[in-house]
């Protein structure tokens, strides 16, 4: 296993930006070969998961919070963690559109560096929290990309805006939407309307969802896994205690990944 930290110039967002790369590899060359694994070939590169951090987090969160390497390793599956700052993972204007740059650049730019399969259904997206609705907003969005979603205590705010109540902290305030999404009178419809989204490109997609019974955000994904299931989506839904909180995000990541690479 191989752990990279790499930065390049992003066309979508105008700057350079920086990943961390997980890759499983097994082949060390003639004189050092790891003989517990096979060796990935030119007919088997990597399946991939596109992985995306909660707000205020960055791109070693996972690595941090999670036992996400030995998982990889496990799996072997490459996990590519781009640092997504507090953008929410969409296009915010047109100097930082972040949901091409997830669903087009980022891929397209990895596959170029590893050894990465192209094809779609080596293809997945996840994240927490505000990774969360990145994952589902990105992975419906560019449903050619991605062929399955994983979504943990997903921040799936965007439904209930504009909101009747804000809260008191920075996150929850009316001006800290407002900033993050624009006009709040103009989500619904737009391609911040993860039903939308859906209904338009999620028919074929994959979802693994996962929330704490403890956790705020419960009731924003009880209603989205009841319109999932009412559109007869490929849905995997779970509840367990937990909160908003890495031993659950650890807990599940796994259970997703295992899902990720159900035959």
């Amino acid at each position: 296993m191989a752990i990279v930290s790499a930065r390049y110039r992003s066309n979508c967002l105008n700057r350079f930006v920086t990943f961390t790369a997980v890759l499983p590899f097994e082949e060390y060359g003639e004189e050092y070969f790891n003989p517990n694994q096979e060796a990935f070939t030119d007919d088997t590169p990597m399946k991939t998961l596109y992985l995306l951090h909660g707000i205020t987090g960055d791109e070693v969160d996972w690595l941090y919070g999670t036992r996400i390497a030995a998982y990889a390793e496990e799996k072997k599956i490459a996990v590519i963690m781009p640092d997504g700052g507090n953008s929410f993972y969409f296009d915010h204007y047109y100097a930082e559109k972040w949901g091409e740059f997830i669903g087009r650049e980022l891929v397209q730019a990895t596959r170029s560096m590893f050894h990465l399969s192209r094809k779609r259904e080596d293809t997945y997206i996840g994240g927490l929290s505000m990774g969360g609705f990145g994952a589902l907003r990105n992975g419906l969005k560019y449903s050619e990309t991605f062929s399955k979603i994983i979504s943990l205590s997903g921040a799936l705010v965007t439904q209930d805006l504009p909101a009747r109540e804000y809260g008191k902290d920075w996150m929850e305030t009316e001006e800290f939407y407002e900033r993050t999404f624009g006009d709040l009178n103009k989500i619904k419809g737009s391609d911040l309307d993860l039903e939308k989204l859906y209904l338009e490109h999620g028919k074929d997609t994959e979802i693994f969802m996962a929330i704490g019974t403890e956790d705020f955000l419960l009731e924003k994904n009880r209603r989205y896994k009841t319109f999932l299931q009412e559109q007869k989506a490929k849905l995997h839904y779970l509840e367990e205690p937990g909160t908003h909180e890495w031993d659950f995000w650890d807990r599940n990541i796994r259970r997703g990944m295992e899902w990720l690479l159900e035959k």
